[in-house]
């Protein structure tokens, strides 16, 4: 199935009526009064897809009378949509740019929810025989990376840059899933992904790690988007991103807990 964040603009606009509820056993309205059920719909970043199945899931069990839909893409087309009136009660970016992209559309404390950091993935067994990002710079070998206006994509090119590399890349794409979906489908020989995709690939795809002085912290960020009529639920469910049933969530997946509370 295409990613969200490649859809027509046009289907796009219609996504929501075809996602899969996370959150059974509550009667499906969009938007319910004060005292009805709510449903709240989450613009996420690609790289949570694994992990907010299950967080999606654990919030409804707890929050009688809401559930949650979540539609995954990369977080600057979901920042972007926010401008378009697209449909969304919250909206969670793999960085702080992304995020601020959106800040017109936004309400609410904008919040730290998860952190992580990137790899290299290569095909199964490192058939290249990569030792680092330095292996990157090697003639002939076709590297992806996310587009540059993507959160993945900025990592990617801090990295390089703290590592003092020039690579050059045969592709770029448009979340750190579909640079994974490259690799796997043996279209790429390597690329930056999160250390949480890479988890998610299985034996589909090995590791070569980026040492700690060369790698980034990246950051998620969580808000409440404005005049939806569901702002104080989404501020709720933002807020309990950050709680310590959420986290150990988070943390199941890979994710690493922010250092201070947000």
């Amino acid at each position: 199935m295409a990613s969200y964040a490649r859809l027509p603009r046009w289907l796009r606009l219609g996504a929501f009526a075809a996602l899969v509820t996370l959150v059974p056993g509550v009667a499906a309205q969009g938007c319910g009064g004060p005292s009805g059920p709510v449903t709240l719909r989450v613009l996420a970043a690609s790289s949570l897809t694994d992990a907010f199945g299950e967080i999606g899931t654990a919030y409804g069990q707890t929050h009688k009378g809401v559930k949650v839909r979540v539609a995954f893409g990369g977080s600057q087309e979901m920042a972007e949509g926010l401008a378009d009136r697209e449909p969304g009660d919250v909206l969670v970016t793999a960085d702080a740019a992304s995020m601020d992209e959106a800040a017109d559309h936004l309400t609410g404390r904008r919040r730290i929810v998860a952190q992580n950091a990137l790899t290299v993935a290569v095909g199964p067994g490192n058939p290249r025989r990569l030792q680092g990002v330095q292996s990157l710079t090697r003639p002939g070998l076709r590297v992806v990376v996310g587009a540059g206006t993507t959160p993945i994509g900025r990592y990617a090119r801090q990295i390089f840059t703290k590592a003092g590399l020039t690579v050059r890349w045969s592709s770029e794409e448009i979340s750190a899933r579909a640079v994974l979906d490259r690799v796997r489908s043996g279209e790429a020989d390597a690329g930056l992904v999160y250390i949480t995709d890479l988890r998610s690939a299985g034996a589909a795809a090995s590791s070569v790690p980026i040492p700690a002085a060369q790698n980034v912290t990246a950051t998620y960020q969580a808000a409440a988007v404005k005049d939806t009529g569901r702002e104080d639920a989404a501020e709720r469910f933002v807020a309990w991103l950050a709680t310590p049933d959420a986290q150990r969530l988070f943390n199941k997946y890979g994710f690493v807990t922010p250092a201070v509370p947000h």
